[in-house]
């Protein structure tokens, strides 16, 4: 699946170093296990030292304290190679981080050199002189603008300026455009005629109201 999708099986690479710092630490468990070892033997010669005590086998109970006192002036022994082991898996370990301190700062140093190379000092010093040429320029056209020109350079401007206004208004037309008709919706005739309908019978009713009251007089 990992080569399917790309992914490559990194693997971790196995220094010298890494492979002494294994075998010390390998010999520094053995001889911890040889302490524990003698500590456990001591325990118990010392007991079997007593009991022959009290047995009256005095000899053997000496010889046996003989014994455990040798055995006590190697586990000294052993506590100094311990501390030896310690100090040598330090060391190397420290080497390590050391050598990869070192060997960063010179790939650091070939990248800076490189970037010197790119750009040397005598680019650098004209960069700036042009930067500064450029901010001088700007400068001198800040001045100008802020109130330098004249009052026919102002008139000058003034008159560009609205040319340009006149470019940019749309011209108008020398005739006017015709008036569109008005086109109204067409009455349908039923409701014209209802409508007049209804005026003659207004008419007819003041007609009639008037011959009313003149027949009373």
């Amino acid at each position: 699946m990992g080569n399917l999708f790309g992914k490559k099986n990194n693997k971790t690479r196995v220094t010298e170093q890494d492979k002494a710092v294994l075998q010390l630490k390998s010999q520094r468990d053995k001889l911890k296990q040889y302490q524990k070892k003698i500590i456990s033997q001591l325990e118990r010669d010392r007991q079997v030292a007593k009991d022959l005590l009290k047995i009256g086998k005095k000899d053997k109970a000496k010889l046996l304290l003989r014994k455990k006192k040798f055995q006590e002036s190697m586990l000294e022994k052993t506590d100094g190679q311990l501390e030896n082991i310690e100090r040598m898996v330090h060391d190397i370990e420290f080497a390590t981080i050391e050598s990869q301190v070192v060997a960063g700062l010179k790939a650091g140093n070939e990248a800076l050199n490189k970037l010197h190379r790119l750009m040397s000092i005598e680019d650098v010093e004209r960069i700036m002189d042009e930067t500064q040429e450029s901010v001088q320029y700007q400068h001198e056209i800040d001045e100008l603008l802020a109130g330098g020109l004249t009052d026919e350079d102002e008139s000058d401007v003034l008159d560009e300026l609205n040319q340009m206004m006149m470019e940019q208004t749309p011209a108008v037309p020398d005739t006017e455009p015709e008036q569109m008709e008005l086109e109204l919706p067409d009455i349908p005739a039923e409701k014209t005629r209802n409508k007049g309908e209804i005026e003659v019978m207004n008419l007819r009713k003041i007609r009639n109201g008037y011959f009313y009251c003149y027949c009373d007089i």
